[in-house]
């Protein structure tokens, strides 16, 4: 955020294993095959779906990837009373031998063979990080005529992947792949039912629809996920909403038509609920100053009562891979002491406000890359937060973030904190043009206990709206149509806010007079003072906007939040 110093000016044996693997399709006989060898496995790359397999406890699903071959890989993910067993029953000749292989990646793989009337078989490998090629033999008794291939993982760990499994071996009259009928789109969802809400969270079940392979889950006429299973828990809602829900059946050959709506209406907020505790519905956002760059130098009791969640900025790394530390600078800050700054905040929360920790910066090194590095992370902050007394914390991790591990230190960090602490994102323009990307995937991981992510609509030149058009920073079609991607893309309106400099000298490009950030907040929430973007659908549920800094504001008179303040409170 601070051209001058740290921010924003730049940055542009058993049968049982644990299984985080890929599998896929190896078929290799022993000696020279004969003319009529065949894979009798259907549906052996996974390509259309689940079908043929059955995985347990809905522990299933498909994934573009990774994969060994083709397009698709299966994914299943082990619970802690559930080893995420997949199968499918394979006709066979009697008195044959077959070749049973599959490729693996990732943790403890099983593949194995039951019921073939001689011998059972089965193979493992422990973690592997590549592809690896699992392969076993197995003969079958002389009545046998068909026989169950498995994978499996292990109870409550990773998941595992599987791709073009293969059982290699004499035509068994089953048709292989080659003899799988092409599959039809299924029928719409019939029973769709509302079978639980929270603050922030609705419940659905419907009915299983033949020859689905996956649903589809719509709210308010947008889809926000999809499963494999007949339930689905839809999160990040606003308290006391009504939404409407539509559930679509999926299989290879398309989608069925959406299932007739249904209405669920979250429960009242809590103290007890994720997403802030007591936060207001609509808030504003300003990153302090922890250091001297030439902006008005502040005491936490100095920042307007405009801001609903001041982020103090930054934490600082450690030599521990991704701990961090908070050091007050007190000489900067002109002999602000330590225990000024605790009472500060204790002052501003006893007055409704919140304060977060904020890790990162143009200048932040803090790396979470593994799953050491996310438990210190997680313990660290932990403690910061207890030391200070912090809300939460702010993620603005301006070189990369990897989504696996920071999810899962975030939500160690949870469990640790609690259901009211505050979690904010500040990602990068770039960071949020795709769903794939890291910051904008870890946001989508993190839903049930993500405050807001209010991206950066600054120092980043032209980008893609989500209507496909490039469009340049400094103008309200930049807030509004960048903004409608993440809005589209499955963070809930109360989940998004709009971050921008506050003042000129606050940035290296993107300033915006607040006028036009109120402009912005009025066309996401009412379809009023849009530019030439126009939203398909309005989202009065919109958490508000940021700043950096609350120190620049000050410097210029704190017109930013005294206008774009008043605005964001005066949202119904």
């Amino acid at each position: 955020m601070d051209p001058v110093r740290r921010r924003r000016g730049r940055r542009l044996g058993s049968l049982t294993g644990a299984v985080t693997a890929a599998l896929a399709l190896a078929f290799t006989a022993v000696g020279p095959a004969s003319a009529a060898d065949v894979n009798n496995a259907k549906n052996a790359g996974f390509e259309s779906g689940l079908s043929n397999w059955t995985c347990s406890a809905n522990s299933g699903t498909t994934v573009a990837s990774p994969a060994h071959a083709g397009s698709a890989a299966l994914k299943a993910t082990p619970a802690g009373q559930d080893n995420a067993r997949c199968s499918q029953s394979v006709a066979v000749k009697p008195n044959s031998t077959y070749t049973l292989s599959a490729w693996v990646q990732g943790g403890y793989s099983y593949l194995g063979v039951t019921g073939t009337g001689t011998t059972d078989v089965s193979t493992w490998t422990p973690d592997s990080a590549s592809w690896k090629q699992l392969k076993t033999t197995f003969s079958t008794g002389s009545s046998t005529a068909s026989v169950t291939v498995y994978t499996h993982g292990w109870y409550g760990q990773s998941a595992y992947y599987v791709d073009d499994l293969s059982v290699f071996g004499p035509d068994g009259g089953g048709g292989g792949d080659d003899g799988d009928p092409d599959p039809t789109v299924p029928s719409a969802p019939a029973g769709l039912s509302v079978s639980g809400t929270t603050p922030n969270s609705a419940s659905l079940a419907w009915n299983t629809v033949s020859g689905a392979t996956g649903y589809n889950i719509y709210r308010d006429g947008t889809k926000v996920t999809a499963v494999t299973g007949t339930s689905a828990t839809v999160t990040g809602l606003a308290a006391s909403t009504s939404y409407s829900f539509q559930v679509t059946a999926t299989n290879a050959a398309g989608e069925s038509a959406r299932s007739a709506a249904v209405t669920a209406r979250t429960t009242a907020p809590d103290d007890g609920g994720g997403n802030g505790g007591d936060l207001p519905k609509h808030a504003v956002t300003g990153y302090w100053q922890n250091f001297n760059n030439g902006a008005t130098v502040q005491k936490i009791s100095d920042v307007p009562a405009a801001y609903d969640i001041i982020a103090v900025a930054f934490a600082d790394a450690t030599t521990t891979p991704g701990a961090v530390t908070f050091n007050l600078d007190s000489a900067g800050l002109g002999g602000y002491t330590v225990d000024q700054f605790k009472a500060d905040v204790r002052a501003k929360q006893a007055a409704g406000k919140k304060v977060i920790i904020s890790v990162g910066g143009e200048k932040g090194t803090v790396s979470v890359n593994s799953a050491s590095s996310a438990a210190n992370f997680a313990d660290s902050v932990y403690s910061v937060m207890q030391e200070y007394g912090f809300d939460g914390v702010d993620i603005d991790l301006e070189n990369g973030i990897n989504p696996t591990y920071m999810t899962q230190a975030l939500r160690s960090l949870s469990g640790k904190a609690g259901p009211d602490m505050i979690l904010t994102m500040a990602p990068q323009t770039i960071d949020m043009q795709s769903t794939q990307g890291g910051y904008f995937e870890t946001a989508l991981n993190v839903k049930d206990i993500l405050t807001v992510v209010n991206m950066q609509y600054y120092n980043s030149g032209t980008m893609l709206g989500c209507d496909g058009k490039v469009y340049a920073q400094g103008t309200v079609d930049f807030l509004t149509a960048l903004a409608c991607i993440q809005l589209e893309g499955g963070l809930a309106p109360s989940q998004v806010g709009l971050g921008l400099p506050a003042s000129t000298r606050a940035a290296g490009g993107g300033y915006v007079s607040p006028s036009v950030v109120n402009a912005a907040l009025d066309c996401l929430t009412k379809a009023t003072n849009c530019g030439s973007f126009k939203p398909s659908r309005t989202y009065p549920d919109l958490r508000g906007a940021m700043t950096w800094s609350t120190n620049w504001d000050a410097t210029a008179g704190n017109a930013w939040s005294s206008s774009v303040g008043a605005h964001v409170d005066a949202m119904p």
